[in-house]
């Protein structure tokens, strides 16, 4: 059930968490209610020989179901042996890999609270988290990780162990130090110690995690989540994305990320084979090795298989540019046509059917040849993206959460996908939107709070109980939600003029040339951007015009470069209000990212940062 009802007004009521809210339609009662049932239940029931796949060496390599379950027990039976008791904290400082789940399912069976840490994040950001959550125990990927933090670690005063989960603990081997198989060595031989099956009798309301936000502004704020929060958002989403044991899944996101999180806890619980990808260069290759029928991603990744198809295009000439440009257009109005439930016409269908023939089914081919669905979540995904992909037969389903809310608060049915929006509210999940535009939510899913800041707590949720998501957007007649801009990211021009930046960076990213856009303008007269070009495309471009620059920075400055970037903004933005037109634009040359401070380990854009950075070159942009 999924109720979408218009703000009324707030009665006056003490801000609480919903965590604790019944369901609007009660969880059948064979299904798990704690995450830890979810793990015994699908290892005993499915029984896969290949459950969890990486690749080391060169080569795939296996781990049954029988064996996680096996092995997660010895973690937990471990994690009591060193004397780590129920609702204490453990952190997690890794990559995603197969032992980054090991870790959290033994500290879920332990009764241990886990504490995801992205291993992007700055050695002092890690100490901060490590810290306010009072971890006693660390995983940590390699010896390698664990150097690169050891100093800054050196003061958390909780600290006590550290259990370096691939390869051996290195110089930093100490009686603190253990790697993952001896720690499951010493949970193996206290097996017989009258500790059961090694599993803690957790219950639904006990906190499962504390997972840190980003933090795009402000110091992070630990979320805390419960059992019952997270199992009941994944049988509520499984009503909606039914994943099975026919499917292959390939692992791209951080682990780190709830949104990836509760993916993995529903392949686990569907029975569906997990494949973990070597890294983000070499997803292409992956996928192709792995051929997934399902993928979950963010905005980010489709962009860049997109990209990387036009590049190949351009690079085979300008026929197969050309027919490239054609099979977009013809697979982006039979896309429109099919999402907004219209008839498709005969010749539209032909024209399709060849489209499909000669240019799509090798996009289809170049990811395996069986992905059913993609699935796409953490940021906007452009309108028109979402249409190609529809177009190509590689459907994206989008939906929309966030760590607070364990993370799903609507997504699209595959059978249903309107294109532009994330879809309904998932059962058992309420929307509404205020008065100010803000979507607010209820419902099992949302969390208890934030861990040691009642007062941040408070802030978010509203007199009547509701949680306030700082996301502005609408709801259609049908209950469809669309996602406008981040509350917090609306800016207002010195003429008064409110400004919502990202569905204007959407736009602009339409360009091909176009690798990244901030918009900028918050005070000023009129709104301006900061672009990162696409230089393959660009160094195409200056060769076929008869000019070229030495390096990316005079590429920046060159005019005719500024004027066809400038050219191909004022296009995409032509029919938007006048104030809203982005003027001016400048190009960097270094790409936003997270190790460079732009980018959050979601790949938010932290505006407030970029602002700080480029500072002199938004001023250049104003001057008269």
């Amino acid at each position: 059930m999924s109720a979408t009802v218009p703000p009324t007004s707030h009665a006056a009521a003490t801000p609480r968490p919903l965590s604790s809210h019944a369901p609007r339609e009660p969880l059948m009662t064979d299904e798990p209610r704690t995450l830890v049932e979810v793990v015994e239940r699908a290892c005993l029931r499915h029984k896969l020989p290949d459950a969890f796949n990486y690749k080391r060496d060169g080569a795939w390599r296996s781990v049954s179901s029988e064996e996680f379950l096996a092995r997660a027990r010895s973690v937990a039976r471990a994690l009591r042996r060193l004397g780590v008791r129920p609702g204490e904290r453990a952190a997690i400082l890794s990559e995603s890999c197969v032992e980054w789940v090991l870790a959290d399912v033994g500290c879920l069976m332990a009764g241990v609270v886990d504490v995801p840490v992205y291993p992007t994040l700055a050695p002092q950001q890690i100490c901060y988290i490590v810290n306010d959550s009072g971890a006693r125990v660390l995983f940590v990927q390699n010896a390698e990780a664990y150097e690169r933090v050891r100093e800054a670690i050196r003061g958390c005063s909780t600290l006590e162990h550290f259990v370096v989960m691939l390869g051996d603990a290195g110089e930093a081997a100490d009686d603190r130090t253990l790697t993952l198989a001896q720690l499951e060595e010493r949970g193996r031989a206290s097996e017989g110690d009258g500790d059961g099956q090694g599993s803690h009798a957790s219950r639904p309301e006990e906190l499962a995690t504390i997972i840190y936000t980003s933090g795009t502004t402000g110091e992070p704020k630990g979320v805390m989540l419960t059992h019952s929060n997270v199992v009941s958002n994944l049988i509520d989403t499984s009503d909606r994305l039914a994943f099975s044991r026919e499917d292959t899944v390939l692992s791209v996101l951080p682990l780190s990320h709830i949104f990836e999180r509760g993916a993995m806890y529903m392949y686990i619980h569907h029975g569906s084979r997990v494949f973990f990808s070597e890294s983000m260069e070499k997803i292409g290759e992956n996928i192709r090795e792995v051929r997934p029928t399902a993928l979950v991603a963010v905005p980010r990744l489709y962009e860049k298989i997109y990209a990387r198809i036009k590049e190949r295009a351009a690079e085979g000439g300008r026929v197969k540019a050309a027919l490239l440009s054609w099979a977009v257009e013809v697979g982006k109005r039979w896309a429109r046509a099919r999402t907004a439930g219209g008839k498709v016409s005969p010749l539209l269908a032909l024209e399709h059917k060849v489209a499909s023939r000669l240019v799509f089914s090798k996009w289809r081919d170049g990811v395996g040849g069986r992905v059913r669905m993609f699935t796409s979540g953490g940021a906007a995904l452009p309108d028109e993206l979402g249409h190609i992909f529809v177009g190509a037969g590689l459907p994206i389903v989008q939906g929309y959460g966030l760590t607070e809310t364990s993370p799903v608060i609507c997504v699209n049915d595959p059978e249903d996908n309107r294109i532009g929006t994330v879809g309904r509210p998932i059962r058992s999940v309420e929307v509404r939107i205020a008065e100010d535009g803000e979507i607010e939510t209820r419902g099992p899913n949302v969390m208890v709070g934030y861990y040691n800041k009642p007062d941040a707590t408070r802030e978010v949720f509203t007199d009547d109980g509701w949680f306030k998501t700082g996301d502005i957007g609408a709801l259609d007649a049908e209950g469809f939600l669309r996602i406008t801009d981040r509350k917090k990211e609306l800016f207002k021009t010195s003429g008064g003029k409110y400004i919502a930046p990202q569905p204007i960076e959407q736009r602009i990213k339409q360009s091909r040339f176009v690798n990244q856009v901030v918009l900028v303008g918050n005070g000023r007269k009129f709104p301006a951007a900061l672009i990162v070009p696409d230089w393959e495309l660009l160094r195409s471009y200056a060769q076929l015009k008869g000019f070229t620059a030495a390096s990316n920075a005079e590429f920046c400055r060159h005019p005719r470069v500024v004027d066809l970037v400038q050219r191909q903004v004022d296009a995409v933005c032509a029919d938007l209000a006048k104030y809203e037109r982005v003027k001016r634009v400048a190009l960097i040359e270094r790409e936003l990212t997270v190790e460079g401070g732009e980018l959050t380990p979601t790949l938010k854009v932290k505006r407030r940062v970029v602002d700080e950075k480029y500072r002199d070159v938004i001023d250049e942009l104003y001057k008269e």
